[in-house]
């Protein structure tokens, strides 16, 4: 151990064996008087970094050889105390998980921070919570998959009472317990205003997923040849810096190649459908594109544009205009939601026909392929198993599948298994609170077919987070099971129970999204097609 410290002076420390991170960690454990996990054990600076548990309580540790204060400590708030571990004398900081420490630790460890994904296969892995990032780490370590490990919308923000900062923090405490260097991604989701831009923008997010969905004009969807061409001649064309007269021309000879030997071209009509029905959520999301250019600077962020959460389908023209109007008005994305055809409700399985669905789904492949490159993105992903494999052959990792609630439902397994009576609780506040809660989601699950609470036994209680009505009644509620009577009904006592069964809980996200992983693993890239536009 002494040989160790001396080479932490001499700054040649960096990389850790197992069997050195393990005696660190004990002796730390010893100083913080409960036990820090081996991983989490890093050095920089000529400072050891770690992240212990004492209780239920996570407390950062920071220790370097006494009287060679490092500049580095500086920027860590806590306790300080000098001690001896072996023959060795030692200066130690015993801090809290705070926000302050966590922008440290982001400094002085680059890879506890966000960074770009575009170049590598993704997943979201949204976090209601702040307690699965070990389990998601799990999950993906060493797939090749980049994770979106701080991931949230304003709406969920709003509903569990989470701040962006809180969200971003509690992703880097979990990447630096788990030790996980090889890169995460923080995803601002869903956002509609500028204001949500610069709420995520402080807090450190490097995504920005746009959501233009309350600008689409879904009655345009069934409107017939008269009435869209109306509403094509009154577009607010300045706002867009064009005319209608260009647009028209512009599109005449723009075509992508389909799959199956076919060609998309957009007539009047189709033309005048899409602008309808997207222009100004094309215009949205360029005022949000140049607002976060304003804020961040150009190319210091990754943009996604989501139109998913509409009522209408996405046809694959729509999706072609949109992509055209994007890039002709300079917004850069890396990847796009559509508003596939079905059903993707939260939490459960895909509700649709999936011949039709693989059908345009190739067709909207083809078109991101052609126009830049860009992934498409399933959102509302979490648990779709019957679209994976399909999806898997034909775009492999030109895919970014979003999954946010699945989490905090496999939390609610980990209750069902290790403290039914509290899950009893939650099941029957999810009955109560479903009808007001469901508002904003697209779901349709029937009260009358939940799972009675008194019902099940014991340990049937997890086999309810696979019946249909209850998953997605429960899904929905997490904001409502969080912040009930200020978070005095269930908040605490969740918490606890999941830390309790710290274990249980990551070891239950490691095999839940390994199955969501599973096709793309096996999976090649899909092929691209040459762009005609």
């Amino acid at each position: 151990m002494d040989g160790f410290w001396r080479k932490v002076v001499g700054g040649c420390a960096d990389a850790l064996e197992p069997s050195e991170a393990a005696a660190v960690a004990a002796a730390l454990g010893q100083v913080v008087g409960g036990c820090v996990y081996p991983e989490s054990v890093a050095t920089a600076g000529g400072v050891v970094l770690a992240l212990g548990r004492r209780d239920l309580e996570k407390v950062f540790v920071a220790a370097w050889p006494a009287g060679k204060t490092p500049v580095a400590v500086s920027a860590f708030s806590g306790s300080r105390r000098s001690l001896r571990v072996g023959d060795t004398a030692l200066d130690v900081l015993e801090g809290p998980c705070s926000a302050v420490n966590a922008a440290a630790l982001r400094k002085i460890l680059p890879w506890t921070a966000p960074q770009a994904v575009a170049g590598r296969p993704s997943i979201g892995l949204g976090d209601r919570l702040g307690l699965a990032t070990p389990g998601h780490v799990r999950a993906v370590r060493v797939t090749g998959y980049v994770p979106m490990l701080a991931q949230q919308s304003i709406r969920e923000m709003t509903r569990t009472r989470r701040s962006a900062q809180e969200v971003l923090d509690d992703a880097t405490w979990g990447v630096f317990q788990t030790g996980f260097r090889t890169g995460f991604g923080a995803d601002a989701d869903h956002l509609k205003t500028p204001d949500d831009i610069d709420r995520c923008a402080a807090a450190g997010f490097t995504f920005y997923t746009i959501d233009p969905g309350d600008h689409v004009d879904n009655a345009a969807d069934t409107a017939d040849a008269a009435a869209l061409a109306t509403k094509f001649a009154a577009l607010p064309w300045a706002a867009l810096e064009t005319t209608a007269a260009d647009t028209l021309r512009s599109f005449s000879t723009a075509k992508v190649d389909l799959p199956g030997d076919r060609t998309l071209t957009l007539d009047e009509t189709v033309l005048h459908r899409a602008a309808a029905k997207y222009v100004r959520a094309v215009a949205h999301t360029a005022a949000m594109h140049r607002h976060l250019e304003a804020r961040l600077g150009r190319g210091q962020f990754e943009l996604e544009v989501s139109v998913d959460e509409t009522e209408t389908p996405t046809s694959p023209a729509e999706h072609f205009y949109v992509a055209r109007e994007l890039a002709r008005l300079g917004v850069t994305w890396v990847s796009l939601a559509p508003r596939f055809i079905g059903r993707f409700e939260k939490g459960v399985d895909y509700i649709g026909d999936l011949e039709s669905l693989e059908k345009t789904f190739v067709d909207h492949l083809a078109i991101a392929q052609a126009c830049g490159g860009y992934k498409l993105s399933l959102h509302s992903g979490s648990d779709k198993f019957s679209v994976y494999k399909m999806a898997a052959r034909h775009a492999g990792q030109h895919l970014h599948v979003k999954t946010a609630g699945t989490s905090y439902l496999e939390a609610l397994r980990v209750l069902a298994r290790c403290a039914p009576d509290l899950f009893r609780e939650i099941l029957t506040f999810a009955r109560e609170r479903y009808e007001a809660d469901k508002a904003s989601y697209h779901v349709s699950a029937d009260l009358a077919k939940m799972a009675q609470p008194e019902c099940p036994a014991d340990a049937d209680l997890p086999a309810v987070l696979d019946q249909f009505d209850s998953r997605e009644a429960l899904h929905v509620t997490f904001g409502s099971v969080l912040t009930w009577d200020d978070g005095q009904r269930f908040r605490g006592r969740l918490y606890e129970a999941l830390r309790n069964h710290e274990e249980e809980y990551a070891e239950a996200l490691r095999v839940h999204i390994g199955r969501h992983l599973e096709a793309f693993l096996r999976a090649k890239p899909g092929k691209g097609c040459a762009c005609k536009a």
